[in-house]
């Protein structure tokens, strides 16, 4: 594992090679794998691909011309506008796309008590422990991921598309890769600790 956390890439060219459905089983149930909090799992997958893509990346299309023309969700991050567009460009190019959903959450636009919140946080923890899990798996087998977050400038839209309980927490890109891109830079390991004796 500890090569596949090396060799990890958020890959943006992908061959059109389908992916066996065992190899997303495969990546999928390794997500199940990750710790979550008070084992609450909650986690759930959709998993979009052939025709049901197209019609999800139209949504995807609809949800940022909304977001650039009438009511913004993220107002103040208009500037990203054109890197969510090229990553609907990117996910027409990978063969299967997943929907990373947080069953236990509440409503984005809910305010939530403090305790709820800290709930709120956990899962959200429990689900990207879930992700990473799933994208380690499948570097180990070859196949390239790209994490995307872009998925919040139309959130409304795909929410409203997925139909189904929870929050919208991400979406991941599968594709055998067409890239092969050099580690982007790290902050130095000195930077980030602190230690406390």
């Amino acid at each position: 594992m500890i090569s596949a956390i090396n060799n990890r890439r958020s890959i943006r060219r992908f061959l059109q090679t389908p992916i066996a459905k065992e190899d997303i089983m495969d990546i999928i149930q390794s997500g199940t794998k990750a710790p979550s909090a008070k084992n609450r799992q909650p986690w759930k997958y959709i998993i979009v691909q052939e025709k049901a893509k197209d019609e999800m990346i139209e949504i995807f299309r609809q949800g940022i011309a909304r977001e650039e023309n009438k009511t913004a969700l993220l107002p103040q991050s208009k500037k990203h506008i054109s890197a969510a567009k090229y990553t609907v460009d990117i996910i027409t190019k990978a063969p299967v796309v997943i929907f990373a959903v947080n069953t236990l959450s509440k409503d984005l636009f809910t305010a939530l008590t403090p305790e709820e919140h800290i709930y709120e946080i956990c899962n959200i923890q429990s689900v990207a422990a879930s992700i990473q899990n799933m994208l380690l798996t499948a570097t180990e087998k070859g196949i390239g991921t790209l994490w995307i977050c872009d998925i919040y400038f139309a959130y409304e839209e795909l929410s409203k598309w997925l139909n189904t309980e929870g929050q919208l927490i991400a979406a991941i890109a599968l594709g055998y890769p067409d890239e092969f891109p050099k580690e982007r830079p790290r902050k130095k390991i000195e930077e980030i600790i602190e230690w406390k004796n």
